[in-house]
């Protein structure tokens, strides 16, 4: 299978490079040229366009930041659907809102080409480690057409159901680590008032039943939310409020998790 990629930054140029490192024909995009220069020693070619790539790929994946790149790669007059024959599979691994996987897919359905969503979890280390999470969204024999190239970077790889379930379950989970921050970063603050040091106490909850991952990332940030407001509070707001929105749709209410993930929200916009 001959492999585009689009979207080579922290998490996606190391899932690029398990492509290109397992064998695979692989074609790279990227609106920056320097982001191409990491792979001047691989085999990987360069496309000049987004349509250049898909039309030397029979898999797409796309990994860019949100709801609007995904539209615009996918969609503009030299766009990845402006170049992919019939037959051929896109992969959405950006987290972005189900319907919009729904819409391109309603659009690339007309052309003969199946899209599967395919958001990942793990960070850069997971994806160059080959430990990536990806919850998948699509048709079974799609999925299992793509799953081998998946899995050079990822473990688990794990069907949810139709186009658009790995959107959901990817934001479901980014709903509870929100929450999680809040409740991690509350606990250390109360332990700090009552007497107890914030890092020891993190050290003691780590080994404990109340661990998580929130709480690991609280800890290596010295207890504050700082470090994570400043590289991830945008995209924790974005995927907050599409989880909102996709329960608001089905009339159901949340509960406390979004409570918890607004509170989180609120300790990045007014940090103590």
């Amino acid at each position: 299978m001959r492999v585009g990629f689009i979207g080579l930054g922290s998490q996606g140029g190391p899932m690029a490079r398990r492509i290109v490192e397992s064998g695979y024909e692989t074609t790279l995009w990227a609106r920056r040229t320097a982001s191409l220069e990491a792979y001047a020693d691989t085999p990987a070619k360069v496309a000049a366009s987004p349509a250049e790539l898909a039309a030397a790929s029979d898999l797409v994946c796309l990994c860019v930041v949100g709801d609007a790149d995904v539209r615009e790669v996918v969609t503009g007059a030299d766009g990845v659907l402006a170049g992919m024959s019939a037959g051929s599979i896109l992969a959405v691994h950006s987290t972005v809102h189900p319907d919009t996987c729904r819409d391109l897919a309603d659009i690339a359905v007309t052309q003969g080409i199946s899209i599967v969503d395919a958001p990942v979890s793990g960070g850069g280390a997971a994806a160059a480690d080959g430990r990536l999470l990806v919850m998948v969204g699509g048709s079974a024999d799609i999925v299992e057409r793509a799953r081998p190239i998946f899995e050079t970077y990822a473990d688990p790889v794990v069907h949810l159901g139709p186009l658009g379930a790995g959107q959901t379950a990817k934001l479901l989970n980014n709903l509870l680590f929100t929450a999680n921050l809040a409740t991690a970063a509350s606990t250390l603050a109360l332990g700090s008032a009552i007497g107890i040091d914030p890092s020891r106490l993190g050290e003691v909850i780590s080994h404990g039943t109340a661990d998580s991952f929130a709480l690991g990332r609280i800890v290596s940030a010295g207890g504050a939310l700082d470090r994570i407001a400043a590289h991830a509070g945008p995209l924790l707001r974005k995927d907050v409020g599409l989880i909102a929105n996709l329960a608001e749709v089905v009339g159901v209410e949340p509960g406390i998790v979004l409570d918890a993930a607004d509170a989180t929200l609120a300790m990045i916009d007014h940090p103590r």
